[in-house]
C-alpha cells in the first residue's frame, strides 16, 4: 500500500540487498553529509523515471516555521493566566461530552478536536477577533464544527450559557440542548454559520471574504477592517470542498480571509496523509 508518498506492507524478496543498499546509504549520509546524500537520492529518482519506473509522488514535506524565532513578538497577555483558563475551558468541555454519554450511550462528541486546538481557539478569542461594537462589520469566524464543545464550554465561562444547557448536549428534543454542530437555526442567538458537514465551512469562508470585497468595493458596507477566520482540521482538507475554492482566493488576492488548519492527525476514517511530520 502507498501511505505518505512510500511503499509499505510489501513483501521484501532479497532483505540481504535491501540491506546493503541501506548500509550503503547510511554510510553516505555518515560520510559525506544529508545534501550529498540527497543529491543521490535526487539522481537516482531521475533515473527511474528515464527507465520508467513509477514511482508514488510523495505528498509531505518537512515541517518549516516559516517565522524564524527571533522575529516571533513577545507574548502579549497574561500567558498563565489565559493557560489557567484554556485548562478550565478543556476540563468543561470534557466533562460535558463525558456526561452526555453517560446519559445516551454513544451520542459523541469528538473530544480531541477542541482539546487539540483549544490554544488556536484561546489566542483568536483573546487577541485577534474582532467584534461588532460600534457598528462595525467585525470578522466572521466559521468554527471547526467538531470543537463545539470547546465554545460551548467558554461560553458557559462568560455566563452566556447555563450549566443545565450543558448537561443537554445533543438533546435539543424538548428545547433548551445544545445542537451537535454550528448552525445558526438550530441556535439562532449563538452561532453565525453553519460548518457542518465536513468542507461546508471552509469553502463558505472563501466566498465570505470574496463577498466582503464585493460589499466594500461597491460601498454597500465598510468591510475594509473584517477577517474571515475559518478553522479546519488536517483530515478535513482531505474533503473536496475544503480546498477545492481555494483557487478564487488566490485569483482574487483575497487577504481577508485566514484558514487555521488544526494538524492533530486524527479523523474518523483512517490516518491523516501527507502532514506526518508536524510532530
Amino acid at each position: 500500500m502507498i501511505f505518505d508518498g512510500f511503499s509499505h506492507q510489501l513483501p521484501d524478496t532479497d532483505p540481504t540487498e535491501t540491506a546493503e543498499w541501506v548500509d550503503s546509504f547510511d554510510a553516505v549520509v555518515e560520510a559525506h553529509g544529508r545534501s550529498r546524500a540527497r543529491f543521490l537520492l535526487m539522481k537516482l529518482l531521475d533515473r527511474a523515471r528515464g527507465a520508467q519506473v513509477g514511482f508514488p509522488a510523495t505528498v509531505s514535506s518537512p515541517y518549516l516555521n516559516t517565522i524564524a524565532p527571533e522575529y516571533e513578538p513577545w507574548f502579549p497577555g497574561d500567558e498563565d493566566m489565559e493557560r489557567r483558563i484554556r485548562a478550565f475551558i478543556r476540563w468543561n468541555a470534557a466533562v460535558m461530552v463525558t456526561r452526555a454519554n453517560i446519559l445516551s450511550e454513544g451520542i459523541g462528541g469528538h473530544l480531541a478536536t477542541y482539546a487539540s486546538s483549544a490554544s488556536l481557539y484561546e489566542v483568536g478569542f483573546n487577541h485577534f477577533f474582532r467584534g461588532k461594537e460600534d457598528g462595525r462589520a467585525g470578522d466572521q469566524v466559521y468554527f471547526q464544527g467538531h470543537a463545539s464543545p470547546g465554545i460551548y464550554a467558554r461560553a458557559y465561562l462568560e455566563g452566556r450559557l447555563s450549566e443545565s444547557q450543558l448537561d443537554r448536549f445533543r438533546q435539543e428534543i424538548g428545547g433548551g440542548g445544545l445542537s451537535s454542530y454550528p448552525h445558526p437555526r438550530l441556535m439562532p442567538d449563538f452561532w453565525e454559520f453553519p460548518t457542518v458537514s465536513m468542507g461546508l465551512g471552509p469553502i463558505n469562508a472563501v466566498y465570505q471574504a470574496r463577498f466582503n470585497r464585493y460589499l466594500l468595493h461597491r460601498r454597500l458596507a465598510d468591510t475594509s477592517g473584517s477577517r474571515v477566520w475559518c478553522f479546519v482540521g488536517d483530515g478535513e482538507v482531505d474533503e473536496p470542498e475544503t480546498l477545492g475554492a481555494c483557487s478564487l482566493a488566490a485569483r482574487e488576492s483575497l487577504d481577508n480571509l485566514i484558514f487555521v488548519v488544526n494538524c492533530n492527525l486524527q479523523r474518523l476514517d483512517g490516518p491523516v496523509r501527507g502532514n506526518g511530520k508536524i510532530i
